[in-house]
């Protein structure tokens, strides 16, 4: 969230603590599109970083 607001986001919502047991939260790019920032410490990554499923 701090890279996007460095960038020039601007935060709608600042992550917090949500239900499931990650974080989410929101921001709108200079566009003004909204994002949904999520960490989910349940799904596995790569070693790039990119979300591995379950086969």
């Amino acid at each position: 969230m701090d890279e996007a607001r460095q960038a020039g986001a601007e935060v709608a919502k600042h992550p917090q603590d949500v239900f499931w047991g990650g974080y989410s939260g929101y921001f709108r790019d200079p566009d003004g599109h909204l994002w949904e920032l999520v960490h989910n410490p349940f799904v596995a990554c790569d070693e790039t970083g990119g979300l591995t499923l379950p086969d």
